[in-house]
């Protein structure tokens, strides 16, 4: 009976995790190019936490030159994110700018910008296999140093680069431009931006983690436990996840829980020291820094803390079938059993998992904060026909969860509360002077005609430079706002004129006029419907859009 039983689960497991995968899915249908991939390797090594000497990243980059005078001239570098096992290749990259029947590299080569975009790849080096899409970022922010040397050797202007970094390769990008300065090498960029990047972490629900490793590892199922050290245990992985399933297990077992470790915490030996590291060297300093979130800014949740995901019973095959039960971590200093699995042959139960898990004292768990989108069945991939992959799918209660939240995502040191509203400027510190972020939660790195519209306009308006934008800064005094939107201005010196322009998220222009202030203060009466809103504001020697939202 156990044999039987094991066989049946195991038949289970298997394409369970042949597409685990916790981005948007993927298009990597060809782009038109005359050129084609070329390989990079990165001149400085790096040793990672667990490994005993270092090695030199590898990846490909492309690039594609803009349809005005196809000449490299303004280079717009492009990263990858968290991608195991190179899924996703240079033309799914290109491919996830895609909105509104658009795409937001086609539109920038349209206006003369050149696009390059650099690939992770999955190599061998010095007799290590490594998986680029995975690997520890700060291997593949040398790879970036590499390429930054070459495009700016091979462009045929003086122009500043551009650099933008979807989800994990805004680290990369984060990480590789600080490094250069701090080491004075010559990055020559103007633009640094950040594209839901996980600066203080990113969330894969702990129930899941924990079911996935119970399912690879109680039935010795070699292909689902390649799968979960691929992923879940990659190093990308444990130096980013804010809560990791390593940092749970009970001594000398390779899935059941430790009683005594229920909060959250990142993985042992990497997640403290990567953020400790990255805090140290902080953002690149001679860039403009901004960031485009999918996090809403108006504290939207994504379902409950504590919320069921699912419950459910799953009939596997022949006699085997098994009770289903997840939920997302609980409320503030709580603890409840977040992941339940009891199998059965025919009605005799044979094997049943459970975990627990509880939230610091003052903040409700992550799973359901505000931030950028991913979705249970993205792990799941298309299941291919599976019939079962195909019933827990349905069976769904909750298929949201915050990946990216935007505390995080917008890099925002002082605060600890993945709930608290992004208040920028007022109580919140960014590392950003300028942000994109819309009202209501988006999937992870998907692109909106709004924010592709904030980049757009970064990347013309960027050429200011940031000497050029430093003497005068604008920041919002109060930010959500209800009747009037107040704005300080940062100059040493009296303004006699500085003009406004309001705009909703469509781009329509709402409001234009010129205001002198008052003790480098002003205040606009507004009537605005609830919402996410941009206000422009200029002087003759300065220009920056902010956002606001409106209660």
């Amino acid at each position: 009976m156990k044999l039987l039983y094991t066989l049946l689960l195991s038949a289970f497991v298997t394409p369970c995790f042949a597409q685990l995968n916790f981005m948007q899915p993927i298009d990597n249908t060809p782009v038109a190019n005359t050129n084609v991939p070329i390989p990079i390797t990165a001149s400085i090594g790096y040793q990672g936490y667990d490994e005993t000497q270092e090695y030199f990243g590898q990846g490909e980059y492309e690039i594609f030159l803009d349809t005005a005078d196809g000449i490299l001239d303004q280079p717009i570098l492009i990263l990858d994110g968290f991608d195991p096992g190179d899924s996703r290749n240079i033309d799914g990259l290109y491919n996830s700018l895609n909105f509104d029947n658009q795409n937001l590299a086609d539109v920038l080569r349209e206006e003369g910008y050149d696009i390059v975009i650099l690939n992770p790849t999955v190599y061998t080096t010095d007799g290590n296999d490594i998986d680029g899409g995975a690997d520890y970022i700060q291997r593949n922010a040398m790879v970036l140093v590499e390429l930054i040397s070459i495009i700016n050797d091979l462009k045929e202007s003086d122009a500043g680069l551009v650099v933008l970094g979807p989800s994990m390769g805004g680290l990369i990008a984060r990480y590789g431009l600080a490094y250069m300065e701090q080491n004075n090498l010559e990055h020559e960029t103007r633009l640094y931006i950040s594209f839901d990047s996980p600066h203080k972490g990113a969330n894969i629900p702990i129930s899941l983690q924990y079911l996935i490793n119970y399912l690879a590892e109680s039935f010795d199922n070699e292909q689902a436990q390649a799968i979960v050290a691929q992923v879940l245990n990659s190093a990308a992985a444990k130096e980013m996840l804010y809560d990791h399933l390593l940092a749970h297990l009970a001594d000398g077992s390779t899935f059941e829980q430790n009683p005594m470790a229920l909060l959250p915490e990142g993985a042992p030996d990497f997640r403290d020291a990567f953020q400790s590291e990255l805090d140290e060297l902080g953002f690149p300093q001679n860039v403009r820094n901004v960031a485009m979130v999918n996090g809403s800014g108006n504290g939207t949740i994504i379902g409950m803390p504590g919320i069921e995901v699912i419950n459910t019973n799953l009939q596997i095959a022949g006699p085997l079938n098994a009770d289903v039960i997840l939920h997302f971590t609980p409320e503030a200093n709580e603890t409840i059993e977040v992941t339940y699995f009891e199998s059965f042959v025919a009605s005799a139960s044979v094997d049943t998992f459970t975990a627990d898990a509880m939230s610091l004292p003052t903040i409700d768990g992550i799973d359901a904060a505000p931030g950028g989108k991913s979705q249970i069945s993205n792990a799941l991939g298309d299941a291919n026909g599976n019939q079962v992959i195909i019933d827990f799918v349905e069976a769904l209660d909750q298929d949201d969860f915050s990946f990216i939240p935007v505390i995080s995502a917008l890099a925002l040191e002082n605060e600890d509360d993945w709930y608290a509203l992004p208040d920028i400027g007022n109580t919140h510190t960014s590392a950003f002077v300028n942000t994109f972020i819309p009202s209501e939660n988006e999937n992870h790195v998907s692109v909106t005609a709004e924010s592709a519209q904030f980049a757009i306009d970064e990347i013309r308006n960027g050429s200011l430079g940031t000497s050029e934008t430093s003497a005068t800064t604008f920041s919002l005094i109060k930010n959500p706002i209800s009747e009037s939107l107040q704005i300080k201005i940062n100059t040493a010196v009296s303004l006699s004129e500085v003009n406004i322009a309001i705009y909703n998220t469509l781009g329509q222009q709402l409001l234009t006029k010129t205001i002198s202030p008052q003790n480098n203060e002003i205040t606009i009466p507004l009537a605005l419907k609830s919402g996410m809103y941009t206000v422009l504001v200029a002087t003759e020697g300065a220009i920056q859009t902010l956002k606001f939202v409106v209660e």
